[in-house]
């Protein structure tokens, strides 16, 4: 991270601390402003609207809802709401004792706070400040806290007591639900599982077999993306197994590092975001359940919503299938095709050798070759992962079709489940083989946990930005807003482009997905109910919507400088980062066009999926041999000549 990043992040914490602490010395004034008795009968009313009792047992705007327990048996949660509630009414109350025709038609929650613009305020923050300073973590942080204090009442004293709330009242409690938080065992489960047989030499023995076979740069090319097929579960894995991996046999098969990078990183997230088992699948499926918690009458599970989405994720599926047109063709086009025109040169002139794939440097540093075993150790306690997330599904599924045992199923727990079982089977084929002793298993284990925690930490203050805009009714404004207007049909599109946008601009497709999916997906739901679309068609706009976040955010990913992913191709394959961004970019923006043109021709055509595929892929393929060029001096049309991949 930059200095001025830094100096960035600390100016904005400072400032909004200092606000904070000033809200102390309001206190007394707020105190004394509220009296037993002094709220008019007009205020009283106010006040009814929005289901708070006002009587002579409210004393302050910063103190608890004093309610005898004969007239309401209050939960925590409910005292909560309930708080959070009176303090948003009590702005309401002061505004009208100073002007007695202020608006009491008010718009509200089920908690009782009044629906306004300043519900957007919390993920809007959140998106800019994400934006300003290229922080997520910090962004979502300001965004909750924004929102407590907004659900605070909205004044200085509120500032102050709504930095405490957004770890008390938001935070806490939104990781304390159990399913949450199994969603955040499954996927520290996972990591170890990585973790273990990475370091037992089981992935690289997959790929070791595998290797025998590859001979030619076409096949090399094909292989490394068949690698990404097989590290499917994480995308993080995917990019550092695969491109340290295949490095050395790409090199000798003269295919640029550029080409390697954008093999690995866009077999990575994309296959991630589809596969039904994988670190994302956690974190996913949560989402868009805390999307539906702002939907009203949709019953639908969250996991069943995330399968039914597959076949819109059309980005995903584009992007997998073009990489391996590029990789099976041979063809490139703009500066990936200059890339290899250059390592072509390279073979006679060391200036163009900057990688020195063939003219060593004299420093160069001979690599230490990993741990390498049989396939198996990584293969069975992967194949364990799936049998027994599926069984899982079935023992706590009911129905007779496969959808209903699906849909009824509790994913949470078979997440967790194979998981576990993954793990032990990581540990006893470790163990009992000898792999590694029981101090480097535990350590494996540990490190490849704690490469998901800053993904736990993204998806810990997500949810709380979702519980907060939950409380603000941020969904219900933006419905009053745009019913009538925004046309529910268009609006997966305009959701793809955001997330898109956002996720370019971050660097992080998790808080892409955590920012937008509990804002956009309600929105959609919502508007079909106001227009009055048939049922059955709101469901099919919902499937395109949460593919659209997810599809969104992995495009923006793909063609950030700053996404991790990104960072993370270019260390892996030891490519310069810049030129893996250049080479990369095109294609991206290909498929992503391509992309939008499929969920128009979707969502607002109403043509299937089914019929879209084929000619996205034939779209693809038309561009790819109009643009696509060899990498030879002679004939860049004649793939003979072919001498650099």
């Amino acid at each position: 991270m930059s200095k001025k990043v830094q100096y960035r992040g600390l100016l904005v914490l400072g400032l909004l601390l200092a606000i904070s602490w000033t809200g102390i010395d309001w206190l007394k004034e707020d105190s004394a402003s509220v009296t037993d008795g002094g709220i008019s009968s007009e205020a009283n009313h106010l006040a009814e609207l929005v289901m708070v009792p006002v009587n002579e047992k409210i004393h302050l705007p910063i103190s608890s809802v004093d309610i005898d327990a004969d007239y309401l048996a209050l939960t925590s949660n409910t005292a909560t709401v309930l708080e959070s509630a009176y303090h948003h009414a009590y702005f309401h109350l002061a505004a009208y004792e100073e002007d007695p025709t202020y608006d009491t038609d008010l718009s509200v929650t089920e908690e009782g706070i009044s629906v306004n613009w300043t519900s957007l305020l919390p993920p809007l923050f959140a998106i800019a400040i994400a934006l300003w300073l290229k922080q997520v973590l910090i962004a979502l942080f300001i965004g909750v806290w924004s929102g407590a204090w907004l659900a605070n009442g909205g004044t200085l004293s509120g500032i102050f007591y709504g930095f405490f709330d957004t770890i008390a009242k938001y935070i806490v409690p939104g990781v304390a639900d159990p399913d949450r938080m199994a969603i955040m065992i499954f996927t520290l489960l996972i990591g170890g599982v990585v973790g273990i047989i990475s370091a037992n030499g089981g992935i690289r023995g997959i790929i070791n077999m595998l290797m025998k076979v590859v001979k030619t740069r076409i096949q090399g090319q094909f292989m490394t993306s068949m690698m990404g097929f097989l590290v499917f579960f994480d995308d993080y894995a995917n990019t550092m197994i695969v491109g340290n991996t295949m490095r050395p046999l790409t090199d000798k098969l003269n295919i640029t590092r550029a080409k390697l990078a954008y093999l690995v990183d866009s077999t990575a997230a994309p296959i991630a975001t589809i596969a039904l088992v994988s670190t994302w699948i956690g974190a996913m499926v949560a989402y868009i359940a805390s999307a539906e918690a702002g939907m009203a009458d949709y019953n639908e599970s969250a996991y069943l919503v995330f399968i039914n989405s597959l076949p819109y994720n059309f980005y995903a599926f584009f992007a997998i299938i073009f990489v391996l047109m590029i990789a099976l063709s041979g063809r490139d086009f703009g500066p990936m095709l200059t890339s290899r025109m250059e390592l072509l040169k390279a073979k006679t002139d060391p200036a163009f050798d900057k990688y020195h794939i063939h003219h060593k440097g004299d420093d160069e540093v001979v690599e230490v070759e990993e741990r390498a075993s049989h396939w198996l150790n990584a293969a069975v306690p992967i194949a364990v992962l799936i049998v027994s997330t599926i069984a899982g599904l079935f023992i706590t599924g009911e129905g007779r079709t496969i959808q209903d045992i699906i849909g009824s199923a509790d994913s949470y727990t078979a997440l967790t489940w194979g998981g576990l079982l993954a793990l032990s089977t990581a540990f006893v084929m470790t163990l009992g083989q000898r792999l590694l002793n029981q101090e480097d298993t535990f350590k494996a284990m540990s490190k490849g946990m704690h490469v998901m925690f800053d993904g736990l930490l993204i998806l810990a203050l997500a949810w709380a930005l979702s519980d907060i805009t939950q409380v603000l009714g941020t969904a219900q404004y933006l419905v009053s807003v745009f019913d009538g207007l925004l046309n529910p049909y268009w609006v997966p599109v305009l959701i793809f482009v955001i997330s898109a946008g956002t996720a370019f601009a971050t660097g992080s497709s998790w808080g892409t997905m955590g920012i937008l999916m509990p804002i956009s997906v309600p929105l959609v739901w919502n508007l079909g109910l106001s227009a009055g679309i048939d049922p059955e068609v709101s469901h099919q706009l919902i499937y395109a919507s949460v593919s659209a976040v997810l599809a969104g955010a992995v495009w923006g990913d793909h063609c950030s400088p700053i996404s991790d992913t990104t960072i993370l191709s270019s260390i892996a394959s030891q490519c310069d980062h810049i030129e893996h961004v250049r080479t990369q970019l095109p294609y991206a923006l290909v498929v992503g066009a391509v992309s939008i043109a499929a969920i128009i021709a979707s969502t607002v055509l109403g043509i299937s999926p089914w019929i879209i595929y084929p000619v996205g892929i034939a779209i693809l393929l038309g561009v790819l041999f109009k643009f696509g060029r060899f990498a030879s001096l002679e004939d860049p049309q004649n793939p003979a000549l072919d001498e650099a991949g």
